[in-house]
């Protein structure tokens, strides 16, 4: 990222300056820069550096010059994308400048999709007409309702060099402490985010959880962020200044966290960002208010083939969670006890796709105990980061070895013929109308519907599978849709990541079985050529209707020639689905068996084979070859010696 070397530490802060032709814009950068008016200014200034101790911050600041004429446009819209903070001008002595602001150049900014804060600013504030007073606040609070990513505004003179410096320090302040992440101008209080973070640092610094800060905790907090301690004194008057504005939040106990959230309002009002920001960046938090990466050390894995799962460690901790949570004791986390568990996280995690909707609930919409680890099993699997991010975000306190771990290659777990997987991955094809949705529902409890509704967009639903003898195994199925197989199978490495691939069709529909035969012979032939085959199983759903004609010979036919099961009947309608997906982990578990073979793949093999026994009947024959050779070379010096 631009301006950044160590995680979540700015070594720069590039400002781009736009606006009118003849607001000043040149003569405010060199105002800014050298401490006075210049004689003569160029039309467009080279980049301007301003030095680190400019502000209290350190940090330098890089002023970018623009033209506004429409030879210049390219470069100026590659200068404004490249901004951490934009400053737009208008001359107060030309009305029409300040109109076009809300006529042109923040639409401008917005068509571009400028995301960094704008400062406006108002120059040559000395030849404004006396005569004609404006007042600021009245003029600009309604562009300010409608363009909510202008920080703030200001007025100045290059002339006079009046609150000249102030306009590139509230421009580096809107970048190095920005506003919108934290507090919410409109309704004047903390945004959800910020409340979020701030809670969760709460909890981590009320060491003996009475939900409060004593005198104690407080100093060590402040020595934390701030490696200074507090006063006596201090302390004394960041409790008065708390208990005179909202009573019976300075309890004997200390500060309480409507207290604590109070005070960080308070401080944003008074214009105190940076404050909060340091707390903010002291327990690791990024300007999205979501922890940084640096902290969040996920497990590298060094082949397509490999997945990352929540170690043992981590699966206890969770259901120890789980067990605190659930008040009531039912077996299920309502949404109230839900959303408690997650309250210190950036947001409540699941309520986007591929996670909504993907794990087991109750009737009454209830996260059961098994819906709650497969959403974690999910979440882990799909973006490592995120779920171990929300671990540390509950108070999980191990580090990330402790609580992910990288599987071995499918690769070598086909070589030893077992796996040490606890989550499997499994693929599931189909032409439309084959069941595919039908199967997901059934596996997270939910019951048939005979509506059709098609899957245009990837599914995930993820469970835990019961084996025989006690073991429990997470699934994660992800229904492809069958437009959306030759993308798929277009990337090389499709396959890696899939532990066991199913193919339904309807039983009772000839032309869905040829249509899924089609796909298990595309899927094999992928696997074969990309050396990522996988076990393969064919269900004929749709049990409890007719089959069509000679439905039982094709299929069997199809499955030995292929080398694998013979297709597996479910009726989902008949909820008689649960064995299947017993079957389905359990050739997971065998990652070396029914992996379809085409005549293709069966010719390569015995070519490899042939090319093999070649090599090693050249290699005995030489072999032997040699060892003759050296036996009468042997005696012929043997013989010579005695001679």
């Amino acid at each position: 990222m631009p301006g950044r070397s160590a995680p979540g530490v700015r070594t720069g802060v590039r400002v781009v300056v736009v606006g009118d032709r003849g607001t000043g814009k040149s003569s405010l950068i060199s105002a800014a820069a050298s401490d006075s008016f210049p004689d003569y200014v160029q039309a467009v200034l080279l980049p301007t550096r301003l030095p680190s101790d400019f502000s209290p911050d350190g940090v330098p600041v890089t002023i970018v010059d623009t033209s506004s004429s429409m030879e210049s446009r390219v470069k100026l819209i590659d200068e404004v994308k490249r901004a951490d903070a934009v400053v737009l001008t208008y001359a107060c002595d030309q009305p029409i400048t300040l109109s076009r602001l809300s006529t042109f150049w923040l639409p401008e900014l917005r068509k571009l999709e400028i995301k960094a804060p704008v400062i406006v600013v108002g120059c040559k504030l000395d030849l404004r007409d006396e005569r004609q007073p404006m007042n600021l606040e009245q003029v600009m609070a309604p562009i300010m309702q409608q363009f909510r990513e202008i920080e703030t505004c200001i007025e100045c003179s290059s002339a006079t060099l009046i609150q000249v410096p102030d306009v590139f320090y509230y421009a580096q302040k809107a970048v190095l402490h920005p506003t919108a992440p934290l507090f919410d101008q409109e309704k004047q209080t903390l945004k959800p985010r910020c409340i979020r973070a701030l809670k969760r640092i709460f909890m981590l610094c009320d060491h003996d959880v009475d939900g409060a800060l004593s005198d104690a905790e407080l100093n060590e907090f402040q020595v934390k962020c701030f490696n200074s301690p507090l006063q006596p004194a201090e302390i004394v008057g960041v409790k008065r200044v708390v208990q005179e504005r909202i009573r019976g939040e300075v309890s004997d106990l200390g500060l309480t966290l409507e207290g604590f959230l109070f005070l960080h309002s308070l401080l944003i009002e008074k214009g105190r960002l940076e404050t909060t920001w340091a707390v903010l960046r002291k327990f690791g938090y990024n300007d999205e208010l979501k922890l940084r990466d640096d902290i969040l050390p996920v497990p590298t894995k060094h082949a397509p083939d490999q997945c990352v799962e929540l170690t043992n460690e981590a699966i206890d901790f969770l259901h120890g969670i789980f067990r605190l949570y659930d008040s009531d004791n039912d077996g299920s986390l309502k949404p109230s006890e839900f959303d408690d568990i997650f309250v210190t996280a950036p947001e409540s995690p699941w309520t986007v796709e591929p996670y909504v909707d993907a794990a087991e609930r109750t009737p009454q919409g209830n996260l059961t105990l098994n819906g709650f680890l497969s959403e974690w099993a999910l979440t882990t699997s799909l973006d490592p980061a995120l779920s171990l991010a929300n671990l540390i975000c509950i108070g999980y306190g191990g580090g990330s070895t402790s609580a992910l771990r990288v599987t071995r290659r499918r690769s070598v777990d086909r070589k030893k013929k077992k796996t040490e997987k606890n989550v499997f991955h499994c693929f599931v094809f189909g032409p439309k109308n084959s069941g595919k949705s039908a199967l997901l529902n059934s596996f997270i409890g939910r019951s048939f519907s005979s509506d059709y509704t098609p899957t245009n967009d990837v599914r995930y639903v993820a469970n835990v599978v019961e084996q025989i003898g006690g073991s429990q195994k997470t699934l994660i199925l992800r229904e492809i849709p069958e437009d959306g197989v030759k993308q798929l199978l277009s990337n090389k490495e499709c396959l890696a990541a899939c532990d066991v691939a199913v193919f339904l069709y309807d039983c009772s529909d000839e032309y869905s079985w040829k249509r899924s035969r089609e796909l298990l012979l595309d899927v094999a032939r992928q696997g074969e050529d990309s050396g990522y085959g996988v076990p393969c199983l064919l269900i004929a759903a749709k049990d409890d209707l007719d089959p069509f004609p000679m439905s039982l010979q094709n299929s069997t036919r199809v499955t030995q020639q292929l080398g694998i099961e013979a297709p597996i009947p479910v009726g989902v309608k008949l909820k008689d689905s649960k064995s299947v997906f017993s079957r389905i982990v359990s050739a997971a578990e065998h990652p070396h068996l029914s992996i379809p073979e085409t005549e293709k793949g069966k010719k390569r093999k015995r070519y490899r084979r042939l090319v093999n026994s070649s090599l090693m009947f050249v290699s005995v024959t030489v072999g032997a070859a040699v060892a003759v050779v050296g036996l009468v070379a042997y005696r012929a010096y043997a013989a010579r010696k005695n001679t």
